[in-house]
């Protein structure tokens, strides 16, 4: 006989294993809820808190850079050489007449050689061409006397024999003749002043070309000397070695830099900046510069436009007189303020909070241990502290740590 067993308390026992289930996953949801929401918690001293403050604020923006020459000299080589001594170093201070380097190239000093020897030269030859023209003057002027004896003599003849022609002691013929070797003694005599006029021209002339050709000469020669002089490479100017990239024996081909000297009397700050605070900059801007332990102020001067590693460059002349510890290409840090905000809320800036933004932060309550989700507005950045446009009272507490690890919770318990 067959037995027929009953369904009802099987279909039961499934409701009800249903309906424990659904209400422990309903609880376990409800707690995770309140967990994560409500009762995280944080220790106080792992937190930084900021309070909501009232007043002007200087806005500032920060940047580091080095001191720069204002003033500097670049030395580069006149010809190819060998460095044969490095007598200074970068960093060494320095006057107009220190002495960097020494340099060596042998085939230039045979060529000052040879040019001392050409001006030598034509020097003898300019004094033998003086002394052939003076011995040629000699014998013309020479020439010129004898004629001139010979017209004197002529003339007393003349003269003699006019008295005499009156009384036919002396023929006519003979008279005319007297007075024509007169007048051609007289005529030679004018053609040899002229002669030796001329001749002194000629002279003159040839000294001047012989005189120029020393010049030409000597020139070449100095030219030659300058560049053997700078083989002993000189600073130039009072200041410090700023560069000096070359080495013992290392080959120089003309036109390579030796060296770089920075006067230590003109210094300016050559700052950079980032690119997203640099259209907030403009010249005269009032800026100070960390020199060591000492705040020096300064203007901005110049701005570069070109953008490099997401910086632009910034110079700033100084106003204040800098001290001993002034040097170029010290490193420095600066801070150039860019407006003046009246009356506004700051705040010390909280992690990872730009200018011009919205973002939630965590407000404390009155009695610091609950801290609520809040979204703030932030405005001009200034340094360390932040405008806050919106979303927040004076003396307002706000945490500034950064909390992206709570992200998700809107509460959170502050323990002690």
């Amino acid at each position: 006989m067959d037995i027929v067993k009953p369904k009802t308390k099987t279909k039961n026992t499934k409701l009800v294993a249903g309906i424990a289930g659904a209400i422990l996953v309903t609880v376990a949801l409800l707690w995770a809820t309140m967990t994560s929401n409500e009762y995280r918690k944080i220790h106080r001293n792992d937190i930084l808190i900021g309070k909501v403050q009232r007043g002007d604020l200087q806005v500032e923006i920060t940047g580091y850079g080095v001191l720069r020459s204002d003033k500097q000299k670049l030395l580069t080589a006149l010809t190819a050489a060998t460095v044969e001594e490095v007598v200074l170093k970068p960093g060494a201070t320095v006057t107009t007449d220190s002495i960097l380097l020494k340099l060596s190239n042998p085939e230039l000093m045979q060529e000052l050689e040879r040019s001392a020897m050409a001006v030598a030269k034509e020097k003898a030859n300019l004094r033998r061409l003086r002394l052939a023209n003076k011995r040629l003057l000699l014998t013309e002027s020479a020439e010129l006397s004898n004629l001139t004896a010979l017209h004197k003599k002529a003339k007393l003849k003349r003269d003699a024999e006019e008295s005499l022609v009156e009384n036919g002691i002396v023929s006519k013929l003979t008279y005319q003749t007297s007075v024509l070797e007169q007048e051609q003694l007289a005529e030679s005599i004018t053609i040899q002043q002229e002669r030796i006029a001329q001749l002194k021209l000629v002279n003159d002339e040839a000294i001047t070309i012989q005189e120029g050709e020393i010049s030409q000469i000597e020139a070449l020669h100095q030219s030659i000397q300058h560049r053997v002089d700078k083989l002993t490479v000189r600073a130039g100017i009072d200041g410090v070695l700023q560069r000096l990239p070359v080495e013992l024996g290392q080959s120089i081909l003309p036109g390579q830099e030796l060296a770089l000297i920075g006067s230590d009397d003109d210094l300016l700050a050559l700052i950079k900046i980032s690119q997203a605070e640099a259209e907030n900059v403009q010249v005269g801007h009032e800026a100070v510069v960390k020199i060591r332990r000492d705040q020096i102020t300064g203007t901005v001067s110049r701005i570069t436009p070109e953008v490099q590693d997401g910086t632009i460059e910034v110079e700033v002349k100084f106003t204040q007189k800098l001290n001993d510890a002034a040097r170029p290409e010290l490193s420095v840090d600066a801070v150039i303020y860019t407006a003046e905000l009246n009356d506004v809320y700051y705040l010390e800036r909280p992690v990872n909070v730009r200018s011009h933004s919205s973002k939630p932060i965590y407000k404390l309550s009155q009695d610091d241990q609950i801290a609520q989700l809040t979204t703030l507005k932030f405005g001009e950045a200034a340094g360390r502290y932040i405008e806050i446009t919106n979303g927040a009272e004076l003396d307002d507490t706000f945490i500034l740590t950064d909390m992206s690890s709570f992200k998700g919770s809107n509460k959170i318990n502050i323990t002690n």
